[in-house]
């Protein structure tokens, strides 16, 4: 790891900036726990008028936002529609049966976007013999899609229908501002259409730890059971939760480069025989190396040596990202070294 130059792997891995940690260091504090806590609570207020939502809670990570959403709705045998490539299904560790007993349902969108009548058709008739249907999750913008963009139509369709038959839906906004900066649809009007979201300071805002999961004051209410229930309470909390307050003022406008970053990227890896990427829409960047006859773990092997990284989700398919701690020259570099490493493994 020491060897890594141009870190691609995810934008998980961004670090706080000079300038956030002084901020962080200099934030007042309180005992989060009993709501005393000055810098959560701005961060709180923050976050609910920037989503339109009547409260607001902070949590330590996306995935816990996700699972206490699901505690909320769901009682054990209860299932959760989304598309079968979501995070939830995949990469929450079997969170929904393990904390909530509910199931789920995968729906096979297009590049993790499904439709209001693939909706319509997965939702279950009234049944006692069947499980019943209670949540639609929304994962915006959808990682194992390849960083796609839910269109609004397509959310206010889904949406609808959802409510329509008395589901909630909740939308996994761990890149909800990539989405944002990409189509200049408000982080509100988004919002306005489910019932649950959360925004993610860790990722491409830059911000070291923590999320925050919104909705209405009855849910938060119940939230904050869960939440402690899970673990997440925590007391002099100011310090991280200034990280997200600090990000969401300074760090979203900037989504834009890691935006033009991937497109650079994508161009000059569809340039190198033998590697077809997908479609770049955000800062997510996807792309098969079955052409050049090798697996994705070897090729990223490979790359590692050369102090590049990227990460691998599948036999062949791979994943590049461009993050807060990625520069235009460091994404030119990386093209170059790429481009060295795929002529070394050609058959």
């Amino acid at each position: 790891m020491n060897n890594i130059r141009i870190d691609l792997f995810s934008d998980t891995i961004t670090k706080p900036t000079p300038e956030m940690r002084k901020f962080m260091s200099r934030a007042e504090v309180g005992d989060e726990q009993q709501k005393e806590d000055p810098t959560v609570n701005r961060l709180v207020e923050m976050v609910c008028d920037l989503l339109g939502k009547e409260d607001a809670v902070f949590l330590p990570s996306g995935t816990m936002c996700n699972q206490i959403a699901f505690r909320v709705y769901c009682r054990p045998g209860d299932e959760i529609i989304m598309d079968e490539t979501a995070h939830t299904r995949h990469y929450e560790t079997g969170g929904p049966a393990a904390l909530s007993g509910a199931s789920i349902y995968p729906v096979p969108g297009k590049r993790g976007i499904f439709s209001s009548l693939e909706l319509e058709s997965a939702i279950r008739p009234q049944s006692n013999h069947e499980p019943r249907s209670r949540v639609v999750l929304i994962e915006q913008t959808s990682n194992l899609g390849g960083g796609s963009i839910w269109p609004l139509d397509t959310i206010e369709a889904v949406c609808r229908v959802a409510h329509a038959h008395d589901l909630a839906c909740h939308m996994d906004s761990a890149r909800l501002m990539n989405a944002v900066v990409a189509t200049g649809v408000s982080a509100r009007e988004y919002a306005s259409h489910f019932d649950s979201l959360w925004i993610d300071f860790s990722k491409g805002l830059g911000a070291p730890v923590g999320a925050a999961l919104a909705g209405t004051r009855e849910f938060i209410r119940e939230a904050w059971r869960w939440k402690h229930q899970f673990g997440g309470a925590m007391r002099q909390a100011g310090i991280i939760a200034a990280g997200g307050i600090y990000a969401l003022e300074h760090h979203v406008e900037r989504l834009a480069e890691d935006h033009e970053n991937a497109r650079i990227l994508a161009r000059g890896l569809a340039e190198i025989k033998g590697i077809e990427v997908e479609p770049v829409e955000t800062n997510l960047v996807f792309f098969d190396v079955s052409g050049l006859g090798v697996t994705a773990q070897a090729f990223n092997e490979r790359l590692m040596t050369k102090g590049v990284r990227v990460s691998t989700l599948g036999k062949t398919r791979a994943r590049a990202v461009t993050h807060l701690d990625v520069s235009r020259s460091q994404v030119e570099q990386a093209l170059e070294i790429i481009c060295d490493v795929a002529d070394e493994m050609k058959p």
